[in-house]
């Protein structure tokens, strides 16, 4: 079972370093290590599509950020995406996301983004993290801003909420051109709650002049100008991505800003970026002047 999972991220490795190129079976087998009818098989096993669907996919999901925010013509797009043709590509962009993609050029809306699931060889031990790990703070300043929020009812962290609200919300708030230049996930303090909504949400952080379009769904708040401690925690294994959370939630515990002046701030939500293992676990915690 850990071989079968280890050839599935290879794939998936491998798709995500040659997004640009023809990717074909014999490419993924050679990465997997198993003949391409087996290599397919536990593709579909894990994944549930195909590798050409979810080559696909992916393909045009990049296309889009492309389109967004480079000035290039859909032609160039779709040559080094390697489709057939504009007219294919065209056709393929317009199921997808179901607009045409010039138009999307012209002014882009929010789409629903492909964002798989990497597999993790959860099977592999999580404990080997070296016992002397170095945490990072530095104080950031947010500037005003909105965020464009998708609410949940009980969700207080990042499984709760996928389970509640689904995984999918991610890939919708990447295609939104973000201030910070990502998503984040928030814990929202009382204020900016509903009466039946969740603490944990996910969000993308906009100019506080933001006037496009809001998805059927989600909900804008303002926030202030604010001053946060960043915490980052060493580039680690994806597999050991709860003992990265777990390191910096500790260091949060145990450290006093008023070392430096400040006192914690419950009146700004405390932010969450993506755990991704080549840059280390990052939260921002609020804090204010004493």
């Amino acid at each position: 079972m850990d071989e079968q999972r280890i050839a599935v991220r290879k794939m998936q490795d491998y798709i995500s370093a040659h997004i640009d190129d023809e990717i074909d079976l014999a490419d993924l087998a050679s990465a997997a290590s198993f003949s391409p009818w087996y290599a397919r098989k536990l593709f579909i096993k894990y994944l549930d599509m195909t590798p050409a669907v979810y080559i696909r996919r992916l393909k045009l999901s990049k296309s889009a950020l492309r389109l967004r925010d480079e000035k290039t013509s859909i032609l160039d797009i779709a040559t080094k995406m390697g489709f057939g043709s504009v007219d294919g590509y065209q056709r393929a962009f317009r199921r997808e996301f179901g607009i045409n993609p010039k138009e999307y050029s012209g002014s882009p809306v929010p789409v629903w983004l492909f964002t798989p699931d990497l597999i993790i060889d959860k099977e592999r031990n999580v404990s080997n993290m070296s016992e002397i790990r170095n945490v990072f703070i530095q104080v950031v300043e947010k500037p005003a801003r909105k965020v464009i929020i998708k609410r949940g009812i009980k969700a207080n962290e990042y499984w709760s909420y996928c389970k509640e609200v689904g995984c999918d919300v991610w890939g919708l708030l990447l295609s939104i051109k973000s201030i910070s230049g990502e998503p984040v996930c928030l814990w929202l303090p009382e204020e900016f709650r509903k009466p039946v909504t969740n603490e944990y949400v996910q969000g993308v952080e906009v100019e506080p002049d933001y006037a496009g379009p809001i998805p059927e769904g989600f909900d804008v708040i303002d926030l202030p100008a604010s001053t946060y401690l960043l915490f980052r925690g060493e580039p680690f294994a994806e597999e050991n991505y709860e003992a990265a959370i777990g390191e910096i939630w500790d260091a949060e515990k145990k450290y006093d800003p008023a070392f430096i002046g400040y006192a914690w701030d419950d009146k700004n939500p405390r932010i969450q970026l993506e755990p991704r293992g080549e840059r280390g676990y990052i939260e921002l915690v609020p804090v204010k002047k004493v």
